[in-house]
């Protein structure tokens, strides 16, 4: 347990922090999902632009990585050009 005030402060900063990034990432992985399992390419090109707002909007904030936002923003296109 922390001995200084600040320690503490510290302890509760990090602990709504973790709680504001973990509801965010979760928002994201069940816009992903949504995303995958539509079935029409309209309702897809639909969802993509807020899709790649939400996730350049996370990585810009360290909720996840620059890279891994890129890497499912390339699969979601991906997947709408392979859609029939």
């Amino acid at each position: 347990m922390a001995n200084h005030k600040s320690c503490l402060k510290r302890i509760r900063q990090n602990e709504k922090r973790r709680a504001h990034n973990r509801y965010y990432a979760k928002t994201m992985r069940t816009a992903l999902k949504n995303f995958r399992n539509t079935k029409s390419k309209a309702e897809a090109e639909k969802q993509f632009p807020t899709l790649q707002k939400m996730l350049d909007k996370l990585a810009k904030q360290n909720i996840i990585h620059w890279k891994k936002a890129a890497n499912l923003k390339s699969g979601a296109a991906k997947l709408i050009a392979k859609m029939a």
